[in-house]
C-alpha cells in the first residue's frame, strides 16, 4: 500500500483527473493484451506534461515504488503487467502532435499518440508512417517504442528503430536526457539504439521525432493460393534470392483464411497457403516486380493468382490480414499467439515441425506471419474447459519459441519478451550475454524500479510463476466475498 504521504504528493501533480486510487478502476489497469498475468497496480498516474513524469519519476526513486508505462495496452507479452505495489504510469492525456516537419521528413508526437493517427496527420501532403502492427488503429508509439514493434511493411522499410529519430526521455531517476539526434549519423554510443525495445525497463519517452516516408507512386497487392503453405514459404525465399524486395509479404493458412472470412469478408481464395505480397515505388518498376513475382508463384504451383483491382480492394485484403489474430476466436474458445522469429530459408521446415507438434499434442495451430523477414505468429488453440488443455497450449507455445531459437532464429519479433518469454531468455542467451545486458539496465535504473521482473529471467519468476486464467476462490464464487 501507498503511504498518504505519497498519494497525496502524487495528487498535487496530477490533480483529482490524474490519479486513480479505486479498487474497481484499478483492475483495467491489471494487465495488457496477454490477460493470463494479473495484478492490480496500487495506483495509476496520468501525466499530461514531461514535467509531470520527471516529478511522479522523483517520487518513485525517493520511495523505492515501482513503476510501470502504459500505453493503450495491447501489448501481448506481459510488458505492461503491474507488479506488487507498483504504480502505474499512463499516457492516455499525453496525445498531442507537437510538430510536422515536411521539409526534412519529420514529426514530433506525444508517447499516447496512436500510430495510425501518425500517418493520418501527414497523409494529405503524400507522407505516411511505415511501421504498422496489426493494431496500429490502437496501439500507441510509446508502446511501439518499448516493444520496438513492427508490421507487414517492415520488410522493406525496417522496424520501429529504423524511424525513430530522436526521444526526450526521463529516467527513473527523475532526469531529463535527449537520446538520438534530429541530424543524421550523429557522434557518440547509440544510446537512442539500446533504449528502443527495452521495453520500459531503462525509461520513459515523453516525446518521439519521427521518420516520415514519401508515398510510393505506385503500389500493387498480389494473392497466390498454394495447395501447403510449405509452398507459398519457398516461394517468398524464392523471390527474396530473386533479388526482388516488396514492401510486404505475408502468408495465411486454411484456418486462418476461415476465420478472417468470417470477421471480414475479404474474398480471399480458399486454399491450405495464401500468400499476399505487396509491391510499391515507380509505376514501370512496380508492374515489372509484380509480374516476376506472378512468375515466382506459379512456378512453385499457384493454384490461382490475383491482384488488387484499385484501392479499395487493396485495403480490403489488408483489413482480412490484420483482422487475422482477432478473427481466431472464431475458430476456438482460447487461443495463444507467438511471436518467434527464423531465417526465411528454414520456413518450409519449421512450419512442417510446427504442424508434427501439434498434431502430437492433439492440438490445432493456425499460421499468419511476416513471411518477409521470418516473423512467425502461430495461434495454439485449445478450450480452457477442457481439463489440461491449457496447460498442453502453454507449453506448445514455449516449445515453437525453443524451435525458433534452435533454427537459428529468436524468441520474439516484435511483441516483446515482457513477462511471458523472461525464462525463454535463457534458452537464447548465455548467463555472460544476460549479465552484460543487466549492466546496461543498472547504469539507467540501478534500484531496479522501472517495469521490474519484466525482459530477464529471475529464479523466483521461472522456478514459481503458474501460467494460466485466473481461477477464482471457492468463497467468491460462492457469493460470499467480492474481488473488487
Amino acid at each position: 500500500m501507498l503511504s498518504a504521504e505519497l498519494l497525496t504528493a502524487f495528487l498535487e501533480i496530477v490533480g483529482p483527473r490524474g490519479l486513480i486510487t479505486a479498487q474497481n478502476q484499478l483492475q483495467t489497469y491489471e494487465c495488457d493484451g496477454l490477460t493470463a498475468f494479473r495484478e492490480a497496480p496500487s495506483a495509476v498516474l496520468l501525466p499530461e506534461t514531461t514535467g509531470q513524469v520527471q516529478a511522479i519519476l522523483r517520487l518513485c526513486t525517493r520511495h523505492k515504488v515501482p513503476f510501470v508505462a502504459r500505453g493503450a495496452g495491447t501489448g501481448l507479452s506481459g510488458g505492461a503487467l503491474p507488479t506488487h505495489g507498483s504504480v502505474v504510469i499512463g499516457f492516455s492525456r499525453m496525445t498531442k502532435i507537437l510538430d510536422i516537419d515536411l521539409v526534412n521528413h519529420q514529426i514530433t508526437v506525444q508517447p499516447g499518440v496512436i500510430n495510425a493517427n501518425v500517418t493520418t496527420a501527414v497523409a494529405g501532403a503524400g507522407f505516411f508512417y511505415a511501421p504498422d502492427p496489426s493494431s496500429q488503429t490502437v496501439c500507441t508509439i510509446g508502446g511501439n517504442v518499448a516493444e520496438n514493434a513492427g508490421g507487414a511493411h517492415c520488410l522493406k522499410y525496417g522496424f520501429t528503430v529504423t524511424h525513430v529519430l530522436e526521444a526526450t526521455v526521463v529516467l527513473p531517476s527523475g532526469e531529463l536526457v535527449t537520446l538520438g539526434s534530429k541530424s543524421p549519423d550523429a557522434p557518440g554510443y547509440d544510446l537512442l539504439g539500446v533504449f528502443i525495445g527495452s521495453e520500459g525497463t531503462l525509461g520513459i519517452a515523453t516525446e518521439m521525432t519521427l521518420r516520415i516516408v514519401r508515398k510510393p507512386e505506385a503500389i500493387q497487392v498480389l494473392l497466390a493460393a498454394f495447395p501447403s503453405i510449405s509452398a507459398a514459404a519457398q516461394t517468398v525465399s524464392d523471390i527474396i534470392a530473386a533479388g526482388l524486395l516488396p514492401s510486404a509479404m505475408e502468408i495465411m493458412d486454411r484456418l486462418a483464411i476461415v476465420a478472417a472470412e468470417a470477421a471480414v469478408h475479404p474474398h480471399y481464395p480458399m486454399c491450405d497457403g495464401l500468400l499476399i505480397v505487396e509491391v510499391d515505388g515507380p509505376l514501370a518498376e512496380v508492374k515489372l516486380q509484380a509480374e516476376q513475382v506472378l512468375e515466382l508463384c506459379r512456378k512453385n504451383g499457384a493454384l490461382e493468382t490475383r491482384h488488387a483491382v484499385d484501392e479499395a480492394d487493396r485495403l480490403l485484403i489488408w483489413k482480412g490480414r490484420k483482422a487475422a489474430f482477432a478473427a481466431a476466436g472464431r475458430l476456438s474458445p482460447n487461443y495463444i499467439v507467438q511471436d518467434g522469429v527464423i531465417p526465411r530459408t528454414t520456413l518450409p521446415v519449421v512450419l512442417e515441425k510446427i504442424a508434427a507438434m501439434a498434431n502430437a499434442e492433439g492440438l490445432r495451430v493456425t499460421n499468419v506471419f511476416h513471411a518477409g523477414d521470418g516473423n512467425l505468429h502461430p495461434i495454439v488453440l485449445y478450450s480452457r474447459d477442457n481439463p489440461g488443455e491449457e496447460e498442453r497450449a502453454i507449453d506448445l507455445s514455449m516449445r515453437i519459441l525453443d524451435l525458433c531459437v534452435e533454427a537459428g532464429g529468436s524468441i520474439t519479433g516484435e511483441h516483446g519478451v515482457g513477462r511471458e518469454k523472461q525464462c525463454s531468455m535463457s534458452y537464447m542467451y548465455a548467463p555472460a550475454d544476460l549479465a552484460t545486458m543487466q549492466r546496461v539496465r543498472r547504469a539507467f535504473d540501478p534500484d531496479n524500479i522501472a517495469n521490474p521482473e519484466k525482459l530477464f529471467p529471475t529464479p523466483r519468476l521461472c522456478g514459481e510463476q503458474k501460467r494460466g486464467h485466473y481461477v477464482p476462490h471457492p468463497v467468491e464464487a460462492s457469493g460470499i466475498a467480492e474481488v473488487f
